[in-house]
């Protein structure tokens, strides 16, 4: 008994299908075929045979190999790992994903404002990063922010009088070498000079007139701390020769204030801060004064120069503190109590 052909068909692939189809009867001109067995001339490996038929005959198909599945192979789902239940949804297990959520949310939150308080918080500076930045202000802040058109000196004159100033104008920021006495730029010359900045004010009753002055400095904070010492240990502060000039605005209440109407002074090295501070005040009228007295002398109770009796000594102070605060205040600095 003939063997059964084999199930499923092997159809032949690629090269082997054009070898086979070449042994295939195909029927000749005349309706008769090729003897079984027979092989056409052998022709090239790799190449295909695009000669137009011409015996009418359609060419073979061949459809690509077919995967039959065997009884013995496992079938897709059997390959799958099996799925487990999942259990109801219990109000303990709603609970306990809730308040996973709610603690993963805190946590985040969390975290993203502690970033944004250490890069924002003005406390988290350290003082060497304020002192840094306070020595850049001056390019950065508008003028009418350290000197301000009007400042309100309330108990800042003599007897613990109010006092009210106007601003007259305020020169072009420059260096120290025109500003300032060549004795008191060599005083500072440790801590340098980097920028000075400068304005007039009058009184409320145009008697007076005071020239504020800020000299930013170019010392680290040792250099500030050790010149600051050797003014209050010399008593820098309290000499003649080392007082500021002034700053007359010709037009103005100022235009006679010059270097022989000075009448008192003050000069104060911050500490925390890359700037010195200084005031100096005179009459209006153009007045020369020859015996000019410090600051911290003119207003002394009981004082009889001329200096003290006319208040000049307490315009100069009352001035320089409120510019003062108002720099510490721009730069955020902790408040030192003026000098």
């Amino acid at each position: 008994m003939p063997a059964a052909p084999p199930y499923p068909p092997q159809l032949p692939s690629g090269r082997e299908a054009f070898a086979y189809a070449d042994t295939v009867e195909r029927p000749g001109p005349s309706g008769g075929g090729k003897a079984e067995g027979q092989a056409p001339p052998p022709r090239e490996a790799g190449r295909v045979d695009l000669t137009p038929r011409t015996d009418g005959a359609a060419p073979l198909a061949f459809a690509p190999p077919q995967h039959w599945a065997r009884d013995d192979e496992e079938t897709s789902a059997e390959r799958t790992t099996r799925l487990r239940p999942v259990g109801a949804r219990t109000p303990a297990r709603i609970a306990a994903v809730a308040a996973c959520a709610v603690l993963g949310a805190g946590l985040l939150g969390g975290a993203v404002a502690g970033s944004l308080l250490a890069v924002d918080d003005p406390a988290a500076a350290t003082p060497d990063s304020r002192f840094q930045d306070a020595r850049n202000a001056w390019h950065s802040i508008p003028v009418d922010t350290f000197f301000p058109r009007t400042l309100k000196g309330q108990g800042a004159g003599p007897g613990g009088a109010d006092r009210a100033w106007t601003r007259v104008a305020v020169a072009p920021d420059g260096t120290c070498a025109d500003a300032l006495d060549p004795l008191l730029a060599k005083a500072l010359g440790p801590v340098g000079c980097a920028r000075l900045l400068r304005a007039t004010y009058t009184d409320a009753t145009t008697s007076s007139v005071t020239t504020v002055g800020m000299v930013f400095t170019q010392g680290d904070r040792a250099a500030t701390s050790a010149l600051r010492t050797r003014f209050v240990r010399e008593k820098l502060a309290e000499r003649a020769d080392l007082m500021p000039r002034t700053f007359p605005v010709p037009g103005t209440v100022a235009a006679g204030f010059g270097d022989p109407q000075r009448a008192s002074w003050t000069v104060r090295v911050l500490k925390d801060v890359p700037v010195v501070v200084y005031a100096v005040s005179g009459f209006a009228d153009g007045r020369a004064v020859t015996d000019p007295q410090p600051a911290p002398r003119a207003t002394v109770d009981g004082a009889t120069t001329a200096p003290a009796q006319s208040g000049l000594g307490h315009e100069a102070k009352g001035i320089a503190d409120r510019v003062e605060r108002g720099l510490r205040k721009t730069v955020e600095t902790p408040t030192e109590t003026p000098g």
